[in-house]
């Protein structure tokens, strides 16, 4: 459909909580165009959120084979009503989002997971993952409960950092 303008912090739809869906509709189907089409705009983006986008529903899209250093993962895909029922395992890793553009920052998550969500044709589906996987999983539901990486940052004097700007 299209790319989309991504909302930047401190924008106050990113600190809200998404609601859930029942069903797929147009408008449904529409933003999932938009969210994998500003995505995939971006060859930096592994992941986008719907609230990112403006839109307050339980979507997320992500694409863990762009980042070179995952080797194994389940594909590009999207995931509604995502949620994690298991979790072990503790990693710090380096985040950084487009909603936050300016800034990275270390992270804990979860090392391993259990996600359950639906496709968009309202299948369930389960998978375990870990690593990069994981960590963008996480960090992407954390957008539909109004959650950004800044408000995860072990300690915001010496885990965050100023992105370097490229020409």
């Amino acid at each position: 459909m299209a790319v989309r303008d991504v909302l930047v912090y401190p924008n106050p739809l990113l600190k809200e909580i998404s609601k859930e869906l029942d069903d797929i509709n147009e408008k449904t189907k529409n933003v999932i165009k938009d969210l994998i089409d500003t995505m995939d705009a971006t060859s930096h983006s592994t992941g986008i959120a719907a609230p990112q986008i403006g839109e307050l529903i339980r979507i997320i899209a992500i694409d863990p084979g762009k980042n070179k250093k995952c080797k194994s993962h389940h594909g590009k895909r999207v995931m509604i009503n995502p949620e994690i029922i298991k979790w072990e395992g503790l990693i710090q890793s380096r985040e950084g989002c487009m909603s936050v553009p300016d800034f990275t920052g270390n992270v804990n998550r979860a090392e391993k997971i259990v996600v359950q969500f639906f496709d968009e044709n309202m299948k369930q589906h389960v998978f375990e993952t870990e690593g990069f996987e994981a960590i963008l999983i996480q960090h992407e539901i954390d957008h539909l409960d109004g959650i950004l990486f800044i408000d995860r940052i072990i300690s915001k004097r010496t885990d965050l950092f100023r992105r370097k700007k490229y020409k």
